[in-house]
């Protein structure tokens, strides 16, 4: 989830293209500010990065993108994630 002229949402970006575990991932960004119901469910929380149904919201750096992606992965090979 992102919006336009948002500086966190350029760095997010800037580090989810510069960390070699997000390859093989498709990326979508979304623009909260065309839909009311993601202003209130995101906009104090931007840039929030979705994943398998789980939300990292700003701050967050790169050990926190792969531990997301851990969760991720385990749980779609079955696992428990715990």
């Amino acid at each position: 989830m992102s919006t336009a002229h948002c500086s966190a949402c350029e760095a997010a970006l800037d580090l989810m293209f510069s960390m070699p575990e997000m390859r093989g991932w498709s990326l979508r960004v979304v623009e909260v500010a065309e839909d009311e119901s993601l202003v209130e469910r995101y906009g104090a929380r931007l840039p929030v990065l979705l994943l398998g149904g789980k939300e990292l919201s700003w701050p967050f750096g790169a050990a926190e993108v792969r531990g997301l992606l851990d969760i991720v992965r385990t749980e779609e090979e079955g696992g428990t994630g715990a």
